[in-house]
């Protein structure tokens, strides 16, 4: 017997899933001969690349990870003291293993389908509470990106709030992070809102100030009391936004007993990972009255079908999707599931250990102050939490060099120092901070009087500004302190919701593919974790050469010139490629150029975002077949051809179709001076095929946590970067603190320099595990899997939209607006779902009454073939409810979802069987997965908004309070 061994095994064989046998089946069910024949008919000719991916070969699993350990090691990680919004962290063990890595968290989609997602909304609601408690306000949401886009969004929050319509300026304190200032830059100019950046104490309020923003410790660690300041902007109906520490807010007054209007910050301290950068969940709090204007997501207590507590997603969801020009903001991830770690810390923790973790950091920054004044440093903040700072004139350059010598990293302004403590700072370590800056002295540890100055600690902090009020009272807060207990809290939760641990996620224009393991891995380790993402260049080596080469992979695969990695989300993505544009046309003269052509098949945060970069929004029409109507097209551009700015197009559109007139349109705008934006959120679809440089765009943004397997996270992170064309690059964003000028960069768009910069390893895995050949059958594989499924529901459904040649692309759309006038609306259809084990399809969008399927190429035929029999199942129950063989209003759709208590209890009045509501379909039993709540009831949660953790003696609900809820589109 001969034996092979060269062999490797191939990684895109564990990532796609169907094999060579169940690939044969599916395309005979198709049609066709081969899976070429098959791309031949669904993606046009002309728009083909002529040549494959030039990638480097693809890796096996084994060699990328011990190939990435030799880059790993070009990271040094040193002892970090540089604070500025990023602190090192103990993350609980607990947290770690079962929930950042847990696929059965991390694999879970956004909660829009609340009934089986109970367990991520409650540890949501866990994280609104923490934050409304932590920071005095009445109100919080469910996490935003990072402080500085939070504190962006509370900037724009107070100017949409404004009474006086002519108020343009926001007063800026000179003390805020230079990175959050950086972002208010870049957010306040197409607005032409001016800011004015100055000294709170001296800053001169004027009729035309709408708002002001503090940080509150302020950025050099000094502690102010700001009630003054809050009391004179309020007297002149200016509002105010603090950027909170919420570390501090245990120790420190929070600012919403001392007249804040808007409270944002970072929860990294709570247990998240630095991680250079991100990914951290931001928080944003504020009062009650302004519950209406709050950006992102909202987490509401309400009542489900039986009045029983439940949870749903509240208020602002999907905003800029209903409103998308109009919308106040073009949030559509948050951060989820770092705000469930924050969240989770809180739980683990309690109020007395996060309040013992801060005064232990309080209390070694009180004791290094002291020690370095006996060795005659002064130190220059009066009140502080955690930093302090340091004038060192021609001390400071022998200062940095010990520091560096004993591994030690602070924060440099010239000859000022400022050195931030944190959890992970033990006294050991402080007592070396001082013993080497004793040693720039020629002195030693013994005149620091050490260990007589730790017998005797006091906090610095004024009375007036120490916390004499409660938090974290809430019994959830005071209850799992031991492991065992927070392990079966955490898995309690877990178990109520449905991720890809259980089944495919058919989520249209979503792509919840496979996350590896082997992709995830890395993320956690701590040469990446552990890293500051102001660290000197010179100690991040490892994370250099991870941009490097995603940058030139992410090129090649667009055709783009270079990318921007910066952008944190995908709608981060899409504003900031539009602010380049908007740069682009300002430098050349042209700030005349305003106008965004949109069709009007695009997603809500399009509009959303050209709005945001200051455009007006011309809607362009879609044919009958839903494509772009290119006559309409060329005639808005001509119309506008001296004030256009761009074209926003999602390729493939957002129907799921490869439009064949793509280059005509793209050469349409071009001839009349506009730049092509291309909404990358079915990219999915392009790799390896074709490009959006091939197709003619200049600018596109990439969902990595779409096409690129970076998870979802129940709702977040995602990376949105953005290639671009030789021509934009001068423009792509800057930043503040680190140089990454392009020439003519743009302010930054994210607090971090290279956005959450730990989840790229997870992208950059992929690609180099799969390569350019096993990327390319990713694609063909998407777009196999979902015309098989369209093959296999075209009897039973009608596909809304197919190209020339009867093909969808990587989704299609099924239209189930006839099913009316029987009763059915499609939200009983995703409802019914959930008794079958699946999580409903994108429900009503982009057209309302329908579903949007997209299996994705990580499916087997055998999962698919279960979810294609779920639909075939649900559509004959409908037929039953057509031909008066079920009731109308008494059947399983109206019923779904059916939870174990009501399929076992003794009380069963329906017209159909037990078995028929819980076990539909003989797979089902060997496998069921139950939803925790019955059907939630909007209406309750929209009427009665309860967005923080009830007394428990609330979580019973009167029978006479159940409502019937109302379901739109």
């Amino acid at each position: 017997m001969k034996l092979n061994i060269d062999y490797q095994e191939k990684f895109q064989h564990r990532h796609i899933a169907p094999n060579p046998e169940d690939t044969e089946k599916m395309l005979k069910t198709i049609g066709v001969s081969t899976i070429d024949e098959l791309i031949g008919e669904t993606v046009p000719e002309k728009i083909r690349l002529k040549a494959p991916l030039n990638l480097p070969a693809a890796k096996s699993e084994f060699d990328y990870l011990n190939t990435l350990k030799v880059t790993a090691s070009k990271n040094k990680v040193f002892k970090s003291y540089i604070g500025q919004g990023y602190y090192d962290v103990i993350v609980p063990g607990v947290i770690q293993r079962n929930i950042l890595e847990n696929p059965g968290w991390y694999t879970q989609y956004t909660p829009y389908q609340a009934e089986i997602a109970q367990g991520r909304l409650q540890a949501l609601l866990n994280f609104q509470t923490m934050v409304i408690d932590l920071t005095g306000m009445e109100i919080a949401n469910a996490s935003l990106l990072d402080e500085g886009t939070a504190a962006a969004e509370a900037m724009f929050m107070q100017y949409s709030l404004r009474k006086n319509q002519k108020a343009n300026v926001f007063f800026v304190s000179e003390e805020l992070f230079p990175q959050t200032i950086d972002i208010l830059k870049t957010r306040s100019e197409p607005y032409g809102i001016k800011l004015e950046i100055g000294n709170h104490q001296t800053a001169e309020l004027t009729d035309d100030m709408f708002g002001a923003i503090v940080q509150y410790p302020a950025g050099n660690g000094e502690v102010y009391n700001y009630k003054g300041f809050a009391d004179a902007l309020h007297q002149k109906n200016i509002k105010l936004t603090v950027v909170a520490d919420i570390m501090s807010l245990t120790l420190l007054t929070p600012p919403g007993e001392w007249g804040a209007d808007i409270v944002v910050g970072s929860t990294q301290r709570f247990g998240i990972p630095m991680g250079f950068g991100g990914p951290h969940a931001a928080y944003f709090a504020t009062k009650e009255e302004y519950k209406r204007s709050i950006p992102g997501r909202i987490i509401g207590v309400t009542i489900d079908s039986a009045g029983n507590y439940a949870l749903r997603m509240a208020l602002q969801t999907r905003e800029q999707h209903i409103r998308r020009d109009k919308a106040t903001s073009n949030i559509c991830t948050a951060q989820a599931l770092l705000a469930i770690m924050a969240g989770m810390y809180a739980v683990y923790h309690g109020p007395k250990g996060v309040k013992l973790i801060a005064e232990r950091i309080h209390g070694l920054s009180v004791l290094l102050a002291s020690a370095l004044n006996e060795l005659g440093y002064e130190q220059l903040n009066k009140a502080y939490f955690d930093t302090l700072k340091f004038d060192l004139g021609v001390l400071a350059g022998p200062i940095h060099s010990e520091a560096l010598n004993n591994e030690s990293n602070f924060h440099y302004n010239g000859t000022e120092v400022t050195i931030s403590l944190d959890e992970t700072t033990s006294p050991e370590d402080v007592k070396n901070i001082v013993r080497f800056f004793a040693k720039v002295k020629g002195k030693t540890l013994a005149d620091a009087n050490f260990d007589a100055l730790r017998e005797n600690i006091e906090s610095v902090i004024p009375a007036e500004l120490q916390r004499t009020s409660a938090y974290l009272t809430h019994a959830l807060f005071n209850s799992h302190h031991s492991e065992h207990e927070m392990l079966r809290y955490i898995k309690s939760l877990e178990t109520k919701d449905l991720s890809l641990c259980h089944s495919m996620i058919a989520l249209g224009s979503c792509t919840m593919k496979l996350n590896a393991t082997t992709e995830m891995v890395p993320v956690t380790w701590a040469e990446f974790s552990k890293m500051h993402p102001f660290a000197p260049t010179d100690q991040v080596g490892g994370y250099m050469q991870i941009f490097d080469e995603l940058n030139k992979w992410l090129s090649e695969i667009t055709g783009f010139a270079a990318m921007s990695l910066q952008p944190n989300a995908g709608a981060q993505g899409e504003y900031a490629g539009l602010m380049v544009i908007r740069a682009y046309h300002n430098d050349r003269g042209d700030s005349h150029r305003n106008i965004a052509l949109i069709p009007s098949s695009a997603h809500g945060t399009n509009p959303a975002s050209a709005a945001m970069a200051g455009m007006k929004i011309v809607v362009v029409k879609c044919d009958e077949n839903g494509n772009i109507d290119v006559e309409d097209m060329r005639a808005r551009a001509e119309q506008y051809k001296n004030e256009l700015s761009c074209l926003m197009v999602t390729y493939p559109s957002t129907h799921g179709v490869f439009e064949e007139s793509i280059i005509e349109i793209c050469e349409i705008i071009h001839a009349n001076g506009g730049q092509v934006y291309m909404d990358g959120a079915n990219m999915n679809a392009q790799v390896g095929l074709t490009s959006p440089a091939n197709i003619g765009a200049d600018v596109c943004h990439l969902n990595l946590h779409k096409t690129f397997c970076i998870p979802h996270g129940g709702g977040g992170p995602g990376m949105g970067p953005i290639g671009v064309a030789k021509h934009l690059v001068p423009y792509l964003p800057g930043h503040a603190v680190v140089d990454i000028d392009n020439g003519k960069a743009i302010h930054a768009v994210s607090s971090a320099p290279w956005g959450s910069a730990s989840i790229l390893l997870i992208s950059h895995a992929y690609i180099a595990m799969m390569g350019g050949e096993g990327l390319t059958n990713a694609t063909k594989y998407a777009i196999l899997n979902a015309n098989y499924i369209k093959t296999r529901l075209k009897a039973h459904y009608s596909v809304l939209y197919t190209g020339s040649k009867g093909r969808c692309a990587h989704e299609m759309i099924l239209d189930c607006r006839s099913f009316k006038q029987y009763g059915i609306e499609v939200v009983d259809i995703a409802k019914r779902l959930m008794d079958y084990g699946f999580h409903a399809p994108t429900v009503s969008f982009p057209v309302a009454g329908t579903v949007m399927i997209e299996p994705t190429e990580s499916e087997p035929k055998h999962e698919l073939d279960r979810f294609c029999d779920a639909m075939i199942s649900i559509r004959h129950e409908i037929e039953d409810i057509e031909k008066g063989l079920s009731d109308k209003a008494d059947n399983p759709l109206k019923n779904a979802p059916h939870t174990a208590a009501v399929i076992t209890g003794n009380d069963w009045e329906h017209s159909y069987t037990r078995q028929k509501a819980g076990f539909p379909l003989p797979y089902v039993a060997a496998y069921k997965f139950w939803p925790s709540v019955g059907r939630v009831n909007d209406t309750y949660g929209d009427r009665t908004l309860i967005c923080s953790c009830p007394p428990l003696s609330d979580y019973e609900f009167e029978e006479s309070e159940v409502t019937t809820p109302e379901y739109g589109t």
